[in-house]
């Protein structure tokens, strides 16, 4: 089959929200107990991020070149994460309410800006309505066939006893769906198709893996595609993703399979796998040039080019502990990340924060309060970073969408292109701390300006540079 994945997608570049840590702003209800904004984060506790928030910063967000916004879970949830959902077709008053996702949602679009929310279909949680019909009526509930019941009775606290019915991951605040039934599936489809027609512009679905149903997903995705054709359906898959990436259920997935060899790589010196091996990243052995080449070559060829140019590429998220901790704070080591995230085939993603230099270990602290009150404390460098490696990705097309081809990998210096039909870039990197001369053949001839210094370039077809060390050359034709 012809595989198609959203036009938007390929000139996205993401930024992740997670609502309670980003802005709070203070339109709601200051009763509530919620926890000093920037104290360190808890499993429990509520900072009180809401959506509103999130519009008041969208000057900030959009200053980055972001034009997509990604969203950790949105609706009524009885958890500051909100994977615990209570009500899919209400968004979380502590968050603004369906007021305040309807006003973001036009906020975002009138800036050109698109808006994913996250989709929690193979689990509720005890707060959900009918699995509170399950716990109050026992065998006579009505919704008994929606959940995996084990035995009776059921006990959803008393952790003495088993819980009696399929939980995630055990955790029996999160009872799993039983997506055979016919009414369960036609629930949960019926609110992917509810929140697209009310305009949002796709769906990053947790742990789709978990429902082992390819035709759950197929459906799923006939459903959204109706509504809107060019909505964005990305899943959470953390290995090999090809069973879902055929065409016919998901558009991409959040690409772990590049997050791990960024961080072999331009983390090989620093790399803190205490950090790593706990937050679902694992241990990872350290990578050199050719050995990373390698890999990032293998994941581009993966998968049918459409799904490579809509892959979610990220450096870390809200289940990892953040890329600067995770390489024991080497600031060089994410700032060559980066530079390579932006230039790499894919819809790249900044986690909130990590354009300031937001440090953070394992959940929860990798969900730490945005520093809105201490810019004192931001990283101006990797902020100007991305600024200008996204303003050079918006303005050439060959970095959004041409092919990925590695020109030079040894020792510290890797070099590839990115080719368009009629448009090049070059990309050159250093992971050595002196500067190096590298010189490269077969070079496509004309004036390129470095994205990094402003340094204008005539090259021709042999050409030798300067790469500085710890750094880089972002070359584009001008």
């Amino acid at each position: 089959m012809s595989i198609r994945t959203p036009e938007w997608v390929k000139d996205a570049v993401f930024y992740q929200v997670f609502p309670d840590r980003f802005a709070r702003s203070g339109r709601q209800n200051l009763n509530l107990h919620l926890q000093p904004w920037g104290e360190a984060p808890t499993l429990h506790d509520y900072m009180g991020g809401d959506l509103w928030g999130v519009i008041e910063r969208l000057d900030h967000i959009q200053s980055l070149g972001v034009n997509a916004l990604y969203f950790c879970p949105v609706f009524q949830s009885a958890s500051n994460h909100r994977y615990h959902t209570h009500d899919y077709f209400k968004v979380d008053p502590m968050l603004g309410g369906d007021d305040a996702l309807r006003t973001l949602i036009d906020a975002a679009h009138a800036r050109g800006m698109k808006v994913v929310l996250d989709g929690v279909f193979n689990h509720a949680s005890r707060g959900f309505f009918q699995f509170n019909d399950l716990l109050e009526q026992g065998e006579h509930s009505a919704y008994r066939d929606w959940f995996h019941v084990q035995g009776w009775p059921l006990y959803p606290y008393e952790h003495q006893h088993p819980a009696n019915y399929a939980a995630w991951w055990g955790n029996r605040a999160l009872p799993k769906f039983n997506t055979s039934n016919p009414s369960v599936r036609e629930f949960l489809w019926s609110v992917a198709e509810h929140w697209i027609a009310l305009g949002i512009d796709g769906w990053r679905l947790d742990v789709p893996n978990e429902i082992d149903d390819d035709s759950f997903w197929q459906a799923f995705r006939r459903r959204v595609k109706a509504i809107n054709p060019e909505a964005y359906i990305v899943g959470e898959i953390w290995g090999d993703a090809g069973r879902w990436l055929s065409g016919d259920q998901f558009d991409a997935v959040m690409n772990y399979n590049f997050t791990r060899p960024c961080l072999a790589y331009f983390g090989a010196q620093s790399l803190d796998n205490a950090v790593n091996r706990v937050s679902g990243i694992e241990a990872l052995e350290p990578l050199d040039t050719a050995n990373f080449a390698q890999r990032v070559t293998e994941v581009t060829q993966a998968h049918d080019p459409q799904i490579v140019q809509a892959q979610l590429n990220l450096l870390d998220s809200h289940d990892t502990a953040r890329f600067l901790t995770a390489v024991s704070g080497d600031a060089s080591a994410f700032r060559l990340a980066t530079i390579f995230q932006m230039t790499y085939p894919g819809a790249p993603c900044i986690y909130y924060g990590d354009e300031i230099g937001l440090p953070g270990g394992p959940d929860p602290d990798c969900r730490r309060a945005f520093p809105w009150d201490q810019p004192e404390s931001w990283d101006r460098q990797i902020l100007h970073l991305i600024q200008n490696l996204t303003a050079a990705r918006h303005a050439s097309r060959a970095l959004r969408r041409g092919d990925f081809t590695v020109l030079h990998a040894e020792h510290d210096l890797l070099a590839y292109r990115r080719q368009d039909v009629d448009e090049c870039a070059y990309v050159l990197m250093n992971t050595g701390l002196d500067a190096s001369d590298l010189r490269l053949s077969g070079l496509t001839p004309g004036q390129y300006k470095d994205a990094l210094s402003g340094h204008r370039y005539v090259v021709g077809d042999t050409q030798t540079f300067s790469v500085p060390g710890r750094g880089g050359l972002v070359l584009t034709q001008s």
